[in-house]
């Protein structure tokens, strides 16, 4: 199928498969007239990309998984080092999760000092 054909299954625009390309993400075969052009797998893999980019993966992580995933939710096989790459990011997260945690009862402290030094006494 033409790119077009592929946006048109998948609800992606051409600019962002071109970009899932450019990525390494989806790999389209040239036909004579120079037209990419997409087998049948391309709707299940574009639809685990936009998966996984929702669930805040970068393209460079959704690479490394790719060659993993299954089905369209996606749910990965046991290869490489899946595992600790996942709890790698998760472990990141969990600790920027901390930190605006922090950050934020910092503000919430000095928000309630200010306002109880602006208050009429």
């Amino acid at each position: 199928m033409l790119i077009g054909e592929l946006s048109r299954r998948t609800g992606v625009h051409t600019h962002q498969l071109r970009y899932y390309e450019a990525q390494g993400l989806l790999e389209p075969a040239r036909g004579a007239n120079g037209y990419r052009e997409y087998d049948a797998d391309a709707v299940l893999t574009v639809t685990q990309i936009r998966s996984l980019l929702e669930a805040g993966l970068s393209t460079e992580d959704i690479a490394y998984l790719l060659p993993c995933a299954i089905g369209a939710a996606p749910e990965f096989a046991p290869c490489g080092e899946l595992t600790d790459f996942l709890r790698t990011r998760l472990d990141g997260l969990d600790q920027r999760i901390d930190a605006l945690t922090h950050t934020r009862r910092a503000l919430h402290t000095y928000l309630d000092a200010s306002e109880r030094a602006g208050a009429p006494h």
